[in-house]
């Protein structure tokens, strides 16, 4: 069950993400989760290395820290997909 709470995860991550990040986004939704799932592993070192990654309750830091990466992955990663795809895309 741990892979398919990571693709889930990954999912939600990466929506999120998209939705914040201004503008359109090109990356397809597989590769949203993907980078959602990078996300979350990222978000879940920087926690550790915070030492916030495991509180009592809800582990608030850790989410912000993983929607943070999450946010970055994406948007860094939809830029490396339209390089390479080239210019085309972005007209659409």
């Amino acid at each position: 069950m741990g892979w398919l709470w990571a693709i889930i995860v990954g999912f939600v991550l990466g929506l999120i993400a998209k939705a914040i990040i201004p503008g359109k986004q090109h990356s397809p939704l597989w590769l949203t989760t993907i980078f959602g799932i990078l996300g979350a592993i990222v978000g879940n070192a920087v926690a550790r290395a915070a030492g916030v990654d495991a509180t009592s309750g809800v582990d608030w830091m850790r989410h912000l820290f993983q929607v943070i990466a999450a946010v970055v992955i994406v948007s860094l990663g939809d830029m490396a997909y339209l390089a390479t795809l080239g210019r085309d895309k972005q007209r659409t």
